[in-house]
């Protein structure tokens, strides 16, 4: 183990010589969180290796919440937060939403937070994501499920899901090898990998959407620019009415699917 610096400065070299471009902002968060300066040692290998910065610390900002995130698990990403208020302008209290792939369960709380009376559920494959969501979701009250999509979420919520949220893998398979360090090497490839052109799992959900959806419901997707177009003819082929919302500020782009 490396000494550690005994002060900010020092840490911030070393995190900056690290590669770390924020090295003044993530110095002052490891400090913080630092139980003892034998901890701060820990903290700060762990950062200096390449573990992201929301994985050392054990939680990341999304929305203006603390989300609670694990090693190995997927980190949500700010762009995300486009999905969460396009959400919110639809939701209203009493509100069955479904956040499918949900990761750390971050967009369900983050939405939960905003609109009051939500029936919050969520599900995802992985089960360090499932145990973050179950914590992340508590005081909502939300249900998390482990398994594949649909397959886990309880029968009795056909036909009667008002927001089905979607966060699903779609970087094309070629990709993932091209994407930062600190995705490829420390999130589950399941959470990045959305198949040859990025949209199996996309396609997928979309093709079920309907069996789920309340009268009236909306499925929102997170996608690429690039990608949203074909995502959106998926949805047209669903039975349902596909729009494309973009936002520059966030790089972010969603496919929202209105179920008739």
């Amino acid at each position: 183990m490396t000494a550690t610096p005994c002060s900010l400065p020092e840490l911030t070299s070393r995190l900056r010589a690290a590669g770390c471009v924020f090295a003044e902002e993530e110095a002052q968060l490891l400090a913080t969180a630092a139980r003892s300066p034998e901890h701060l040692a820990t903290l700060v290998d762990q950062r200096v290796t390449g573990l992201p910065l929301e994985q050392v610390l054990g939680w990341a900002w999304f929305h203006g919440l603390r989300i609670a995130v694990e090693p190995g698990v997927f980190v949500p990403r700010l762009r995300t937060g486009l999905l969460v208020r396009q959400a919110a302008a639809l939701a209203r209290p009493g509100a069955v939403v479904l956040d499918l792939c949900c990761g750390t369960g971050a967009v369900g709380a983050a939405l939960a937070a905003t609109v009051d009376g939500l029936e919050v559920h969520a599900a995802d494959l992985e089960p360090a994501a499932v145990r973050c969501a179950r914590r992340n979701l508590a005081a909502a009250g939300g249900r998390v499920y482990e398994g594949d999509l649909y397959e886990p979420v309880p029968a009795r919520l056909r036909a009667g899901v008002d927001l089905l949220l979607v966060n699903a893998p779609y970087v094309p398979t070629d990709a993932v090898d091209l994407m930062p360090p600190e995705a490829r090497l420390h999130e589950p490839r399941t959470a990045l990998d959305g198949g040859a052109d990025g949209l199996t799992v996309q396609r997928r959900v979309i093709a079920a959407a309907p069996d789920w959806l309340a009268p009236g419901g909306h499925l929102l997707i997170e996608t690429s620019e690039p990608q949203a177009p074909r995502l959106a003819a998926a949805c047209a082929d669903a039975g349902l009415r596909p729009r494309i919302i973009g936002c520059p500020e966030l790089d972010a782009t969603i496919v929202l699917g209105a179920a008739t």
